[in-house]
């Protein structure tokens, strides 16, 4: 039980460190709202035309790199930590190799497509 007792510890201290922040941000941030500021804003590009517009299928592109590159790390580094607990077993290092298998796989994917060149 003590273990649940720090994560919700951590929680709680993350929660009033939120709530400090956007309170001081609220008390000490200057208000000066005029109509440019209060526009549509959107990747420093200002607004032109109708409201809708189809985006490119390359923002997908993005997104599927960040998984390969990222969160991976969530799940590689706790269990890099716990390699030498004799709890683990073979089992844990069969399913974090299929892991790593199929992280690898995705990177050869994006490499063959050309999505790792800097152009």
């Amino acid at each position: 039980m003590a273990g649940y007792l720090v994560v919700a510890a951590v929680v709680g201290a993350g929660v009033l460190l939120f709530v400090a922040a956007m309170t001081a941000r609220r008390l000490l941030a200057p208000r000066a709202p005029w109509a440019a500021k209060l526009t549509t804003y959107e990747s420093g590009v200002d607004p032109v035309g109708v409201g809708w517009a189809q985006t490119k299928v390359r923002y997908f592109v993005f997104s599927f790199l960040y998984v390969i590159f990222a969160v991976d790390a969530i799940y590689l580094f706790p269990w890099a930590t716990v390699l030498r607990s004799a709890d683990l077993g073979r089992a844990s290092l069969v399913e974090m190799g299929i892991f790593i298998g199929v992280i690898v796989l995705g990177l050869a994917h994006a490499a063959r497509r050309g999505l790792l060149r800097w152009v």
